[in-house]
């Protein structure tokens, strides 16, 4: 009995306080408190995300994975030129320097040196030529077939960036951002065996419409059979294989008593004519076991239609020339200049690390008073809400009816807006005589400048 007295004496005086905090809130408002807490959550967890996801992490989505895994247009991506890291232990490595020369030079003097390594690797890409314009560069991609020990190849074309400088507009060119199709390209059947037929490029016309360049085909048992002309014109977008200019040469001397079909002969491309951009000269000789015989010194159009016989012995009369560009390697840079770049790199690396990390900082900062602005409005609408819950419950549950209860929050609600608005408009006016007062004080200082300035005069 005396415990159950203690009891209720308990709940007696205990029961303000629990009335207080849990019977003064109906389900309406605990289900707005819940809701709001449930909002804080998800604003939290957003937040916390944001700052987790600037950076690639393992706890991504599918939908993210697959739209960061997803092919890249190396075409249109910015290389930078490759540079050589030094070691820890050493401060001074040598490093190659670079140049830009002429690439016809000597005149026909360009050769396919193909490596040992096709072995191995099954390609090999040659030194690229730059058009004049630096707006082009043109390499050939080698091929070798091991089944049948033969050899093919295609001429490609990167277009290089114009807004950056020639030597960076070089040095930055990848295979990756070539075109997708080959400009010119050999014969793909490898049935014979120890067949090669490759593609070197020669030169360009002056304008760099006309690329011109040579296609020797052989067999790695006997060497070369013949070599042909080939011209492609960029402007057409088409290949010309001048074939004519080795059907005149046979034709010539064939007149002259010597059959070239029944003789190993060739020719021998040299380049563009410096005074007819559009021609191109080139040699004629005869394999003789020892020293090759001259069979003059020809010339032919651009697309074959004109072939012409300049010299019968072959002597140089006309200039040829060189209007491609490729890089040549002039000696190794100083190590004065080394070191002073690696001090300098390392003052710009500082920087870049000291105004990264004031970005980071930066960045946090902004998700972070974005969070609590998201939890300040949450809060404000939630207290305005539970303000106008309150008002409307208490006069609608007074004991003249819903209705008239309604009413009375309508009357309420009105005048305490009104009284805003007029608490409003009254700051405002405020303001407004503020500023009217601050312009008569401006108007009376210029007059009073005007006044100094006419009494000077």
């Amino acid at each position: 009995m005396k415990h159950f007295l203690a009891v209720v004496l308990v709940c007696t005086i205990c029961a303000p306080v629990f009335s207080a905090s849990f019977f003064t809130k109906d389900e309406n408002q605990k289900d707005a408190k819940y809701l709001l807490n449930v909002q804080k959550r998800d604003a939290k967890r957003n937040y916390e995300k944001k700052v987790y996801k600037r950076n690639s992490n393992g706890f991504m989505t599918v939908e993210e994975y697959e739209k960061l895994s997803a092919p890249k247009d190396l075409k249109v991506m910015d290389f930078e030129k490759p540079s050589d890291v030094l070691p820890s232990d050493k401060s001074y490595v040598p490093k190659p320097d670079y140049k830009i020369v002429k690439y016809n030079n000597p005149p026909g003097a360009v050769d396919l040196s193909i490596p040992h390594e096709i072995y191995k690797n099954r390609q090999f890409n040659s030194q690229g030529i730059i058009s004049p314009d630096y707006s082009k560069l043109v390499y050939s991609a080698v091929y070798y077939f091991p089944n049948s020990a033969s050899i093919a190849s295609d001429l490609f074309v990167i277009n290089l960036n114009t807004e950056k400088s020639n030597m960076d507009r070089i040095m930055t060119a990848r295979v990756s951002q070539r075109e997708p199709e080959p400009i010119m390209s050999t014969e793909s059947d490898n049935s014979i065996h120890g067949a090669f037929r490759t593609l070197t490029p020669i030169d360009f016309s002056t304008d760099g419409n006309l690329l011109l360049a040579k296609k020797k085909i052989g067999n790695s048992n006997d060497g070369i059979w013949q070599t042909r002309l080939m011209v492609y014109d960029f402007n057409t977008k088409m290949t010309y294989d001048l074939q004519e200019v080795r059907e005149a040469i046979v034709y010539y001397w064939k007149n002259k008593g010597l059959n070239l079909e029944e003789k190993r002969w060739d020719i021998y491309p040299l380049g563009f004519n410096s005074e007819n951009t559009d021609t191109i000269i080139l040699k004629a000789y005869a394999y003789t076991g020892s020293t090759p015989v001259n069979l003059g010194l020809w010339s032919v159009d651009a697309h074959g239609a004109q072939t012409q016989l300049i010299s019968e012995n072959g002597n140089p009369t006309i200039q040829i020339s060189s209007n491609g560009l490729k890089l040549q390697r002039s000696g190794v840079i100083p190590p004065v200049k080394i070191e002073a770049e690696q001090k300098q790199n390392k003052i710009i690396e500082k920087a870049n690390a000291k105004k990264a990390k004031a970005e980071e900082k930066r960045e946090l900062k902004e998700m972070k008073n974005e969070y609590k602005k998201e939890i300040q409005q949450l809060n404000l609408e939630y207290s305005l809400n539970n303000r106008e819950y309150k008002i409307r419950q208490k006069y609608s549950s007074s004991t003249g009816g819903y209705n008239e209860g309604l009413d009375k929050y309508r009357e309420i609600r009105s005048k305490q807006f009104e009284a805003e608005i007029n608490k409003d408009e009254a700051k405002l006016q405020k303001q407004e005589e503020k500023l009217q007062q601050l312009q008569e004080k401006i108007n009376q200082a210029e007059e009073l400048i005007k006044q100094l300035n006419s009494e000077e005069l």
